[in-house]
C-alpha cells in the first residue's frame, strides 16, 4: 500500500486536535487528524452537564497551574477567550454566562463539535477514527507512522491526545509515552479537579449527608476557593473542592469555612437572648441535617442564651476553620483533567513546539491545568492555535 503524505498530521480528535486541525487547514495545509476512539471529541460532549462550558472570560495565567506558570502567556494573549466567542457568533451559535465568567452554549454541546468539524471539512482537513497508531520514528523529511491504516508520512506532527482523566471514554497515556520516546521530560501527573475521599472513621460523621451542598471557602495551601462543597458518600465534591484538589497534596489538610460571607460569632452575639435552639439558628444558613450535624459534633444543642463563650469559641472553629485530611482522591475515572504531562522546558511557549524539530504537544497532555469552569478549554483553544499559526 502506498503511503499517505501530508503536511501536517495531528494525532487526537479532541478539542485541541480539532481547532488545530482546521486552523492549519485553513492555513492551506495538507492535514490529517487521527484517533483510536469511533466518537469524536466525547469530552466535549459530555462537558458542562451536555453544554460545553467552552471557555472563560476571565482566562488568565494566573488561573492556570505549571512548573512554569509564565509558559501559557504567550498563547492566551494571542488567542483570548473572545477570538472564540467571535467564531460562535459568526455562526450564531447562541450562549449564556453562569457564575465566575464561565460560559455555556445556550443548546447541546454537539454544536460545538459540529462547529469544528465542519471548519474542519470546511478547511480540506481528512479525518479518520478508529485509527490504531502502533509506530513514529522521526524521518529526513518529517515522521513516519505506521498504523492500522497504513504508513503516513508528514512534515509535521501535532500531539493532541490529552491526559489520562475519564479513560471511559477513550482517555490513555499515548502522549505521554510518546513525549518519552523522543526524550522529552514528563511532569509527574495525577488526576486534578476530582473530588476527593475520606477515611471511613471521618466518613461516619458524615454519613447522613451525602447529597447536601453550603457554599463555602476550601483552603489547602496558600490557596482557597469560594464556591459549593458537596459531601458524597465517598467524601467531599463540589466546585470548591474540585478546585482545591489541584493543589491538594496527599497528606495534606484541607480547611473549610461553612459560612464565608458572615461571621458566626457575631450572629450569636446579636441572638444572644433568644431561647431558640443553635440547631434552629444554623438552620437559616444551612440545611436542617448539616445544622443538626454541626451540633451533634459540637456535643449539644442548647438555646442560644445558654451558650458559654467556650461554646462560641468551638463553634466558630467548627464553622469557619473546619480541618481534616483527606485519604485520597476518587482517581482519573472522576476527575475533569490530569495535572502535570510533557515539561514546559521542553516546548516552545509561542509555537508549542517541542525540541524535536517539527514535533508539537497541545492542550491537556501539557504540563498546564487550568482552574474548573471553561479555563482548560481555552488552554486547548489557545495552545492549538499557536501551535497551527
Amino acid at each position: 500500500m502506498k503511503p499517505l503524505t501530508f503536511d501536517v498530521v495531528i494525532i487526537g480528535a479532541g478539542a485541541a486536535g480539532l481547532m488545530s486541525a482546521q486552523l492549519a487547514g485553513a492555513l492551506g495545509h495538507k492535514v490529517l487528524i487521527i484517533d483510536h476512539s469511533l466518537r469524536l471529541a466525547e469530552k466535549i460532549r459530555i462537558s458542562g452537564g451536555g453544554r460545553c462550558n467552552f471557555t472563560n472570560i476571565n482566562a488568565a495565567p494566573e488561573c492556570y497551574l505549571s512548573q512554569n506558570p509564565h509558559f501559557v502567556k504567550s498563547a492566551l494573549s494571542r488567542y483570548t477567550p473572545y477570538h472564540f466567542i467571535e467564531l460562535l457568533d459568526k455562526f450564531n451559535i447562541t450562549y449564556h454566562e453562569k457564575t465566575l465568567g464561565q460560559l455555556f452554549c445556550d443548546g447541546k454541546s454537539q454544536t460545538i463539535i459540529d462547529l469544528l468539524d465542519f471548519l474542519c471539512t470546511q478547511n480540506g482537513v481528512t479525518r479518520k477514527m478508529g485509527v490504531t497508531v502502533k509506530n513514529i520514528t522521526q524521518s529526513p523529511l518529517g515522521f513516519t507512522i505506521d498504523s492500522s491504516i497504513g504508513t503516513i508520512n508528514s512534515g509535521q506532527l501535532i500531539v493532541a491526545t490529552g491526559g489520562l482523566a475519564i479513560p471511559q471514554i477513550g482517555a490513555t497515556g499515548f502522549g505521554y509515552n510518546l513525549a518519552r520516546q523522543f526524550n522529552l521530560d514528563i511532569v509527574p501527573i495525577s488526576p486534578a479537579l476530582v473530588p476527593l475521599t475520606l477515611d471511613p472513621k471521618d466518613l461516619i460523621t458524615f454519613a447522613n449527608l451525602s447529597g447536601i451542598s453550603f457554599n463555602s471557602e476550601v483552603t489547602t495551601g496558600n490557596t482557597s476557593f469560594v464556591e459549593n462543597t458537596l459531601f458524597t458518600h465517598r467524601g467531599l465534591s463540589g466546585p470548591a473542592i474540585l478546585q482545591a484538589s489541584s493543589y491538594w497534596s496527599a497528606g495534606e489538610t484541607i480547611s473549610i469555612n461553612m459560612l464565608p460571607s458572615q461571621n458566626i460569632a457575631d450572629i450569636i452575639k446579636e441572638n444572644k437572648s433568644s431561647n431558640k435552639k443553635l440547631s434552629t439558628l444554623l438552620g437559616q444558613f444551612f440545611s436542617s441535617r448539616l445544622a443538626n450535624t454541626i451540633t451533634d459534633t459540637l456535643g449539644q444543642d442548647h438555646s442560644i442564651s445558654q451558650l458559654s463563650n467556650d461554646d462560641t469559641l468551638r463553634l466558630t472553629q467548627l464553622i469557619h476553620n473546619f480541618t481534616l485530611i483527606p485519604s485520597g482522591t476518587s482517581g482519573y475515572k472522576k476527575a475533569e483533567v490530569t495535572k502535570g504531562g510533557v515539561s514546559t522546558k521542553d516546548l516552545n511557549s509561542k509555537t508549542m513546539m517541542s525540541k524535536v524539530n517539527g514535533l508539537y504537544f497541545i492542550g491537556e497532555v501539557v504540563d498546564v491545568t487550568g482552574w474548573l469552569g471553561g479555563y482548560n478549554f481555552q488552554w486547548a483553544w489557545a495552545s492549538a492555535s499557536a501551535a497551527a499559526t
